[in-house]
């Protein structure tokens, strides 16, 4: 096991990447690990879900981005080398933990896993420590090398560093898809100086930790990752895709707990609609074969689903208005039961949407997801919060921002033939401005 743990390739293998120019891979085990099913089968997941519908660029995958986060780690490590409180030991869990930390992911990530009650990083523990290739690889490093990784993934494993490393407000993960979706998306937001922080990184007992002199480059990384967050990852016309892609699933597992017959039997989803998801079950879903449900739903019988379907399938979205759930609710009430006067079901046609992000946040001990600050390496060796040294990161800091829109069809509500329901309908929507 040993001679594994240590064998090297006889030459260097490189992937060619947009971001990184190239991700190098010399170890034996790393290249063992790309060439799994499990491994491969992230070719088949996008990274940003349903963003390609807005920023048609945005087709990358999880394979490509977990390939990033593994490179940066491994230039992270080099740095490293010979410096105090790094481990040497720990070097090939640090890659492995960098390459599978998003296994887990299934198709459209985050907006399937809230339909279903699923969590993926309960699967990428499940991936890693099941009957699979990936768990014949790791356990061939040695007995008990599974479970360290899935430790690292899960931010139990002792060594805080290691951890810190995948998972901080400062680490691989960020600064990889950062980089990586401004680059797909086509747009300048991402983009922060990452050669200048990972030369300023250094390790410490617990975390990693930034020199002084590159805190100017870490504003600009914070930024970077609050700027995509809301011009990006919150945009509204992905939040409608999302909407309508919910509501085909919800619909999808309504009418089978309701003993409709499919035109076409969704066998793949049978155990996600029980709630019943075996392991084997869920790597054989992927996006290809979500997209194939769809594209066949669009002729059920079932007008909802079909119309839902049609609109995911050719980008018929869903228009929005600004909405304050504190302060409207009664307005929103009265829609409901305006679209259900027009036959338009609001439980599919109706529906407010709330996207929240804390950009950088110090540290909050006890509190829910408490979150390792960002430390500074002060010339004195004293280790200073960012937020106390950065006027920049001190304006943002524990600042959480939450945005709520109301998503509806406007085609359906051009076509209402009663006049006066439609401008009842319209004198409520449109008094702030659809869009």
């Amino acid at each position: 096991m040993m001679e594994y743990k240590l064998k090297q390739l006889d030459e260097e293998k490189v992937f060619k990447d947009p971001v990184h120019r190239y991700i190098h891979v010399k170890d034996q085990v790393i290249w063992d690990l790309i060439a799994t099913p499990e491994f491969q089968r992230l070719r088949r997941i996008k990274q940003l879900g349903t963003s390609y519908l807005t920023f048609h660029g945005a087709e990358h995958s999880r394979f490509n981005h977990s390939l990033g986060v593994y490179e940066i780690v491994r230039r992270i490590i080099f740095n490293f080398q010979n410096r105090k409180h790094w481990n040497p030991d720990e070097r090939l869990l640090c890659l492995c933990a960098a390459l599978l930390h998003d296994l887990g992911h299934g198709p459209f990530s985050h907006s399937f896993e809230k339909v279903f009650k699923l969590d993926h990083e309960y699967f990428t523990r499940e991936i890693i420590l099941g009957d699979t290739a990936i768990n014949r690889i790791l356990e061939h490093v040695e007995k008990g090398f599974s479970q360290k990784v899935a430790d690292v993934i899960a931010k139990t494993y002792p060594d805080k560093l290691v951890v810190s490393l995948i998972s901080s407000q400062i680490d691989a993960d960020r600064m990889d898809y950062l980089q990586r979706d401004a680059y797909f998306t086509g747009v300048s937001y991402g983009h922060f100086d990452m050669e200048r922080i990972l030369r300023v990184m250094r390790p410490t007992e617990d975390q990693v930790v930034i020199k002084s002199t590159g805190m100017h480059a870490v504003e600009d990384y914070i930024m970077s990752r609050y700027q995509m967050y809301w011009q990006v990852y919150f945009h509204p016309v992905t939040r409608s895709a999302e909407v309508i892609l919910s509501k085909i699933l919800h619909r999808a597992k309504y009418l089978y707990e309701s003993g409709y017959t499919f035109e076409l039997k969704p066998i793949h989803f049978l155990s996600f609609f029980k709630e019943d998801v075996q392991l084997e079950e869920y790597l054989k879903l992927d996006e290809g074969i979500v997209s194939y449900y769809f594209q066949l739903w669009q002729d059920e019988k079932d007008p909802i689903l079909s119309d839902l379907c049609e609109r995911f399938m050719n980008r018929r979205l869903f228009k929005y208005i600004e909405f304050n759930p504190n302060l409207e609710m009664n307005e929103w009430m009265d829609l409901y039961q305006l679209f259900q006067e027009a036959g338009i079901d609001p439980d599919y046609y109706l529906v407010v949407d709330s996207s929240s992000d804390l950009p950088y946040d110090f540290y909050r001990p006890g509190e829910e997801e408490e979150r390792l600050p960002i430390h500074l390496l002060m010339p004195s060796g004293e280790l200073k919060e960012l937020s106390r040294n950065s006027d920049i990161v001190e304006a943002i800091s524990g600042k959480k921002r939450t945005d709520h829109k109301l998503y509806f069809p406007k085609d359906r509500l051009d076509k209402l033939t009663d006049q006066h329901l439609k401008r009842k309908i319209e004198a409520i929507l449109y008094k702030r401005g659809e869009k």
